[in-house]
């Protein structure tokens, strides 16, 4: 088979959209790493910011290999999973406004990404870790060419009035808890 490059390649998106993968059903990050995927693959910049979940992964490890994609996995543990005081839990919320500006709102000023990915930012948003006044301001003064993909449980309406393109992946059957998560599969 012959390869074409096309004469538009590399290129950027006259208008950038936004999108919301929501619901309790399996498959929110498996869709945004296909669209950064498959972004990456026509040339164009990825940011993929993933909160609340370990720094290994299927899908990170085959991102970090991938040219234009940059990872920032932050806030790697969800409190839900430990125990937190009051007072620590409070200090996890101001570290993750402070990861908010610096791991998130700097870098994608910084690097000017064409699609950016905030993976389960939602669940930020649910769990006031984030307000989500700070991400409607960061969704509206992104350029104007770039497509920003909110990912998470629980999206709220006003992040729903301002979306695009809504995905809201409905469980309808899962083994768990009698099948744990499986790598490769889940992760």
């Amino acid at each position: 088979m012959e390869r074409r490059e096309s004469k538009s390649f590399p290129y950027r998106l006259k208008q950038g959209l936004v999108h919301v993968y929501t619901g309790d059903g399996k498959g929110k990050t498996t869709a945004a790493v296909g669209l950064a995927v498959r972004a990456a693959g026509a040339g164009l910049k990825v940011g993929f910011f993933q909160f609340f979940k370990k720094p290994f992964s299927g899908e990170l490890a085959v991102m970090n290999r991938t040219r234009n994609i940059h990872t920032y996995n932050l806030a790697p543990m969800h409190p839900r999973f430990q125990y937190f005081s009051r007072e620590d839990l409070k200090k996890y919320r101001e570290q993750f406004e402070r990861t908010w500006k610096t791991g998130v709102v700097s870098r994608i000023r910084q690097n000017h990404y064409d699609v950016i990915i905030l993976d389960e930012i939602l669940i930020g948003i649910r769990d006031k870790f984030i307000g989500e006044e700070k991400v409607l301001e960061l969704i509206g003064e992104r350029p104007v060419h770039s497509e920003i993909i909110l990912t998470g449980r629980y999206a709220t309406d006003r992040i729903i009035d301002i979306a695009d393109i809504i995905t809201d992946m409905k469980e309808v059957k899962h083994p768990f808890p009698a099948v744990k998560a499986r790598r490769g599969i889940e992760y």
